[in-house]
């Protein structure tokens, strides 16, 4: 059996999400793939009676789930964007689950669309982790937040921290985690990402974006494909756009119209957290809306959203 040890950190608040993300990864998972799966959260918490807990029984040979209260760490620390203190929980892993040298790690606003086996067992070396570089060579905008405002080198590459892969044995064995802390209490724009890599800059192994298609991602290879191809390859391209691990790291599809939201609710109506009270009053909400605008508003929302399906076939 391919046991992968895999992190998930959040509140009770996106209990719903994180049941839907969690359902992607068991329902894509290979026959011999057991994911021992680990969720962080807050003293606050209390997960006993929700819907997490009957999916170790709903799939009850592909994994199991352990939750483990995190206090007193990074309490305060900067929150914007309703991210909250929870996000950081991440960088500490490697004390809070001593069981594993390597741990996979995803945010909730994610769909997996396969086995995650290639990306676990990829040597990573003594990268401190392994994750998808956010393209800054060709968005001038992230380039000048990296240089002038974290004080590193762009074309070292500023990597995502929404999928990662990380290497415990090294972050503790080079006292990474107290670094981290101390940076913590610091106001990051990008929060654990920009501290990720501000002290671990240089120390990445780089994934193609088919291990986070982030929405930055998914609208540069749409609208810049050539760059993009040349960048990682046609075939790492076109598994990106059909099985790519998909990352909602703006607008959520339960929450509101964002690019590739069919594929959040495709896996929400699968799942044993689907609400068909929420799900008529969500899209009836939006019909509503969508009513009322006017042509020109209308248009905007159409062109956030690409027409041509092809590139997925």
């Amino acid at each position: 059996m391919n046991i992968i040890p895999i992190l998930f950190t959040f509140d009770q608040s996106l209990e719903m999400p994180a049941g839907v993300c969690i359902t992607s990864l068991l329902e894509n998972s290979e026959p011999d793939t057991f994911y021992d799966i680990f969720i962080l959260h807050g003293p606050h918490c209390d997960f006993s009676s929700g819907l997490l807990n009957r999916l170790p029984e709903q799939y009850s040979e592909k994994c199991r789930i352990a939750f483990r209260k995190v206090e007193g760490e990074f309490v305060g620390g900067y929150e914007i964007r309703g991210i909250p203190e929870t996000a950081y929980y991440r960088l500490i892993s490697p004390e809070l689950i001593p069981e594993y040298d390597k741990i996979l790690y995803s945010d909730v606003d994610v769909i997996f669309r396969e086995d995650l086996s290639k990306y676990y067992n990829t040597d990573i070396g003594d990268n401190y982790f392994a994750a998808v570089d956010n393209c800054s060579r060709l968005r001038l905008g992230e380039r000048i937040y990296i240089n002038e405002e974290l004080g590193i080198n762009w074309e070292n590459g500023y990597y995502y921290s929404g999928n990662l892969v990380i290497n415990s044995k090294q972050l503790l064995k080079d006292n990474k985690l107290d670094e981290f802390r101390a940076l913590g209490k610091r106001n990051f724009l990008q929060q654990d990402m920009d501290i990720m890599n501000i002290v671990c800059n240089k120390r990445f192994y780089a994934f193609g974006p088919s291990f986070c298609m982030t929405v930055q991602l998914y609208g540069l290879i749409v609208n810049r494909r050539a760059e993009m191809e040349e960048l990682f390859g046609r075939s790492e391209i076109e598994h990106t756009l059909t099985s790519g691990i998909v990352h909602y790291n703006g607008e959520k599809p339960w929450k509101g119209l964002c690019v590739n939201m069919d594929i959040w609710w495709e896996y929400y109506r699968r799942s044993i957290f689907f609400d068909e009270k929420f799900a008529y009053n969500f899209w009836n909400n939006m019909h509503n809306i969508l009513v009322n605008l006017s042509f020109k508003k209308r248009l905007k929302v159409l062109l956030r959203y690409p027409l041509d399906r092809k590139q997925w076939k």
